[in-house]
């Protein structure tokens, strides 16, 4: 036993560390030194299995108790410095390797745990999409919605079997739909679970499914249901009805049905969040005078007045003119932008009256609309 070492040195650990303790650090080890993760590294391989032999003592209550009073004379002398391996439950190593290397399949250990793969499920939910209007998205509507989804099965109430016969408990797996084997290697006892070969994993025998579902338990349907969408909805936002969705297993609720709402752009309008844009054309008299117009809303058309002197790309706000907010209710602002419209194909009268006015402004125009101005005569 002088070639051994000693097994708190093994974990990287003080005489005297607690359970939770031992356990971190072998979790530690066996995932940075597993065989599945280094299939040609002996010193990992070797590490891996002095950490279980240490572990496999230290883990449990009695073993630990005698090795640190007495060391390795006062273990199990199946743990022996040249026996090459170890034999004996891992305990819960099974938990452990369930944790770290779910993926490759199969558990370990020796728990005695049986995992139940036929208790109650959730059913799945279903993910539709809905073309809507902007100013029904702005305000709300009531829409349907064509859905197929799983139900259980009328005739047989999700037995899947058929009138008046009952299914049999499965005696492979006494039910659970899972069954476990165990496999003795150097590395101690394996143990792995997997899928009821018999009854495919149901936990029962059917000997007369029902006509129906055919034993499955459930139909698949076509389904019209009736949606509100709330007011102030926006794209790509998303409605939840609750246990609308697929049918939930051995007594499980059903999933939801989450319904994603595409808003249809407006001609008129741009939004963002709860405040909705337009733009709309004044020309220069407007702008210059000042004005009112009628400018449309969600509402309908309103009347904006429009001060002299406005400036082109000029914003006015029509306050609560907006989009309600899906949360509070409380409604977003309108803003329109004015854009000024240059008057084309001037009569020479509006023309001569346009000169006039730049003159008496003091400002230089081209002679006759010409940019280079007025032109010689030959």
């Amino acid at each position: 036993m002088a070639d051994k070492r000693d097994y708190y040195e093994v974990l990287g650990l003080s005489k005297g560390a607690s359970d939770d303790d031992i356990k971190k650090a072998y979790r530690r080890i066996a995932k940075e030194c597993h065989p599945d993760l280094h299939p040609d590294d002996k010193a990992a391989e070797a590490r891996f299995k002095e950490a279980n032999e240490a572990y496999a003592i230290l883990s449990d209550p009695d073993k630990k108790a005698k090795y640190d009073q007495f060391g390795f004379a006062g273990v199990d002398p199946n743990y022996d410095a040249g026996a090459g391996g170890f034999t004996g439950d891992f305990g819960d190593l099974g938990d452990i390797f369930g944790d770290i290397f779910g993926a490759f399949g199969g558990g370990f250990g020796g728990s005695g745990r049986t995992v139940n793969r036929n208790g109650p499920q959730r059913g799945e939910s279903l993910r539709v999409r809905l073309a809507i209007a902007f100013e029904e998205a702005a305000f709300g509507c009531q829409k349907e919605v064509n859905i197929t989804r799983i139900e259980q099965c009328p005739d047989c109430k999700g037995s899947g079997c058929a009138s008046g016969t009952t299914a049999e408990v499965c005696p492979d797996c006494k039910g659970t739909g899972t069954v476990r084997t165990q496999q003795r290697t150097a590395f101690g006892v394996f143990q792995s679970t997997s899928v009821c070969s018999r009854c495919g994993g149901s936990g029962k025998v059917i000997h007369s499914p029902c006509p129906k579902c055919r034993g499955n338990g459930s139909v698949r349907v076509q389904k019209k249901l009736s949606v509100n969408i709330p007011a102030g909805i926006d794209n790509g936002e998303t409605v939840s009805l609750r246990g609308q969705g697929n049918a939930g297993k051995n007594g499980g609720p059903a999933g939801d049905l989450l319904i994603t709402v595409q808003v249809r752009p407006s001609p008129v309008f741009q939004r963002e969040g709860s405040n909705i844009y337009i733009a709309t054309n004044l020309s220069f008299v407007q702008a210059a005078l000042g004005t009112e117009i009628e400018v449309p809303t969600l509402d309908g058309d309103v009347s904006l007045t429009i001060p002299e002197g406005t400036q082109t790309g000029s914003v006015f706000r029509l306050r609560g003119k907006g989009v309600p907010s899906l949360r509070g209710g409380m409604r977003g602002d309108q803003y329109v932008t004015v854009n000024l419209d240059t008057p084309k194909n001037l009569t020479a009268k509006q023309k001569e009256l346009m000169r006039e006015l730049a003159d008496s402004l003091g400002h230089k125009v081209s002679d006759k609309g010409s940019p280079f101005g007025k032109k010689k005569k030959k």
